[in-house]
């Protein structure tokens, strides 16, 4: 069972619309008038509570653009006295951590490169000591739940109570339409364990390609995530950094209007129907594990009987010819074939596991 977090609404500390609380700003402070440009362009946008801007830019090679460092806080201090957005950035380490309280920063947020060091994780947090300050954490590079759940515990484990998860997609090695998979599964878990934490989702690094993100933002808000953080630039054609998924503040505010905000529950009438049609779901589910369930004592058999006669238990061209008659026996059934590769793989995957244990149960 989950520990319970202690967890501070938004609305306490954030007044925020009926909506998504929107964050907006570049990926990188590069000069002062590309920040106060950027900056005056979000202010005219009612939903952007918060600008955030990269100071200091984790970069996986020398010599690309590393940022601009503390002189942008200072920039980011004539954004909040001009504008009146809270301001938000990056801290991988103690040192940033103090600059940025010095500066005023509003919200600071942990990156992905980070949070998967939990010594870097207490670090910060030890530097953040008392001071009632909000933090946003990204998810880890690898799909790997336990980690981002880790840093989220482990800071508020230290008194941390202003804490939003951000979902930022995770790295593959599959081709794709995405720069990192959005894998929505996991947030979507990380959910149902805490359902107080805000999570925010960042559409800009999980597509890396401007055109993606409208539909990218519209599925976030249709899974009843709490907020999004779009990167955007005054100027994204001269970005030093990422510049094919920064938007200008005006395609944003176009971005914005266009989203479709759903209730979470509708009237009685709708509930009624609700009900009906998950019931009727939780009904398929489960003859769908009972019919699992009895596949899997097939295995059994055909795992004894593979030991009797000395038979290997990957049988490759077998596993082929399966796979490929049930790919398209599924996609003719309206079924996507990604799906079912999923799917076929989960099952072949257990009944092998199935197949060597009742080996090894046999042989002791």
């Amino acid at each position: 069972m989950s520990p319970v977090l202690k967890i501070t609404p938004i609305e306490e500390w954030l007044p925020v619309s009926d909506g998504p609380m929107i964050i907006a700003g570049p990926c990188s402070a590069e000069t002062e008038e590309q920040v106060m440009a950027t900056a005056l362009g979000v202010s005219s946008i009612p939903q952007v509570k918060i600008f955030r801007a990269g100071i200091w830019k984790p970069r996986t090679r020398p010599g690309a653009f590393e940022g601009v460092g503390t002189v942008g806080l200072t920039w980011l201090q004539k954004v909040k006295e001009q504008t009146g957005l809270l301001v938000t950035v990056e801290v991988a380490n103690p040192r940033h951590v103090q600059e940025a309280l010095d500066h005023g920063v509003d919200v600071l947020w942990i990156g992905a490169r980070t949070v998967v060091n939990p010594f870097s994780i207490q670090e910060i947090g030890e530097a953040i000591g008392n001071h009632d300050i909000p933090v946003m954490i990204k998810n880890p590079l690898n799909p790997d739940l336990k980690t981002w759940v880790g840093a989220i515990e482990r800071l508020n484990g230290m008194g941390l109570k202003k804490l939003i998860a951000v979902h930022r997609g995770f790295s593959f090695f599959n081709r794709s339409v995405y720069r990192n998979a959005p894998m929505w599964e996991i947030p979507i878990e990380l959910k149902r364990m805490y359902p107080n934490l805000p999570v925010v989702v960042d559409p800009s690094h999980i597509c890396g390609n401007r055109e993606l993100i409208p539909a990218t933002m519209q599925k976030a808000l249709d899974l009843a995530m709490n907020g999004l953080m779009v990167e955007t630039h005054c100027n994204p054609a001269k970005a030093l950094t990422d510049k094919n998924q920064q938007v200008t503040p005006a395609h944003l505010a176009e971005i914005l209007s266009r989203l479709i905000l759903r209730r979470e529950s509708g009237n009685s009438e709708f509930s009624y129907k609700l009900d009906e049609l998950r019931s009727e779901i939780d009904k398929l589910d489960e003859e769908l594990i009972d019919i699992l369930a009895q596949r899997m004592k097939v295995v059994e058999e055909i795992g004894i009987y593979k030991k009797a006669n000395k038979i290997t238990i990957l049988q490759l061209k077998r596993w082929n010819q399966l796979a490929q008659d049930r790919i398209e026996a599924g996609v003719k059934m309206g079924l996507s074939r990604e799906f079912i590769i999923k799917l076929l793989e989960s099952v072949h995957e257990e009944s092998i596991q199935r197949q060597i244990d009742v080996m090894n149960r046999e042989e002791s």
